[in-house]
């Protein structure tokens, strides 16, 4: 479950995709210590659900420092080794971080501009642009694969030298490509008529 803060209105509609400011993009345990929450409660934040972690860390966000306490801390030793350009020492605050994160989510004057790059030279947990409009391709294992709202397909082939556009941040991708494992629905484990 994803946290940008409160999206919705108070008929629970929501009205906008993000909130000036807020920074902490987390993603959370749909579970924890016996907490119950009323999703779109007025005056709350908006709960997102994301199929797995591999799409919350494509769409900008990052683990929890309170409910995924282990993944926070194995993410931020990531980040920090993966990302050292950024000039985000190992003592700052998790906020120099955000502020990355949130520089990359909406640059300078709107939405950062995406990269590219060929999918076999990205580590798996990454999501790139598929070949059709709304496409979204999970690299996963040496192949990729079809993104849904339900879960992963069959693996497809990419055109061989050409660039996929990265939909991970790439900071986010230099963490997992420094060691942050992202947890992957188990459709991309065993895809529909795949081994």
């Amino acid at each position: 479950m994803g946290n940008r803060g409160r999206l919705h209105d108070p008929a629970g509609r929501i009205v906008r995709r993000v909130v000036p400011g807020y920074r902490a993009w987390v993603t959370c345990r749909l579970e924890f210590r016996g907490r119950h929450r009323r999703v779109m409660a007025p005056g709350r934040y908006t709960e997102l659900f994301f199929l797995d972690e591999a799409t919350a860390l494509a769409a900008g966000h990052r683990p929890c420092g309170e409910c995924r306490r282990a993944d926070f801390r194995r993410f931020r030793v990531a980040w920090l080794r993966g990302n050292p350009e950024c000039g985000v020492g190992p003592d700052a605050p998790v906020s120099a971080i955000d502020r990355e994160l949130e520089r990359e989510r909406l640059g300078a004057k709107g939405p950062a501009p995406a990269h590219s790059a060929r999918p076999t030279s990205l580590p798996d947990g990454v999501l790139v642009a598929g070949p059709g409009p709304n496409e979204a391709l999970l690299v996963w294992r040496g192949r990729l694969v079809p993104w849904s709202p339900t879960g992963y397909g069959a693996p497809q082939a990419w055109p061989s030298g050409e660039d996929a556009l990265v939909l991970t941040p790439r900071s986010t991708v230099a963490a997992i490509a420094a060691g942050y494992a992202p947890e992957v629905h188990p459709t991309a484990l065993t895809p529909p008529g795949g081994s």
